[in-house]
């Protein structure tokens, strides 16, 4: 099993930045691809970004690309997500995400999930 928990969340305004972080246990963190998803309230959950095992493959979802960048210290056990030039339109509850066999942007093939941490950008 493995345990999962965002932090980071918070109020910010728009232009501003937020740095979540996603802390595992209970596997080999070196062996999980991590995600980043985000859900406001009557929508599906939104692929954000992921990242493979070693770090070295990201992808970003358009909303974001050029704007956020998702990194992992595996030593740590830890993923991030660096948010720059935040919109009224990221504002969402971000939730951290590992599997261990793929890389995908589909949130059902994820295994773990955090409880997410809420991000509300100010206009």
């Amino acid at each position: 099993q493995v345990q999962l928990i965002e932090s980071g969340g918070g109020l910010v305004q728009a232009g501003g930045s937020l740095r979540l972080s996603c802390a595992a246990s209970g596997r080999t963190f070196s062996r999980l691809n991590m995600g980043w998803f985000r859900q406001t309230p009557g929508k599906d959950r939104e692929f954000v970004a992921f990242i493979s095992k070693s770090g070295i493959s990201t992808v970003y979802a358009d909303t974001v690309k050029g704007r956020f960048t998702i990194s992992r210290d595996n030593a740590k056990s830890t993923v991030y997500l660096q948010m720059n030039r935040l919109k009224p339109e990221d504002t969402a509850v971000y939730y951290c995400a590992a599997d261990e066999a793929r890389l995908t942007t589909t949130a059902a093939h994820y295994d773990y999930w955090g409880r997410g941490t809420q991000v509300t950008v100010s206009s």
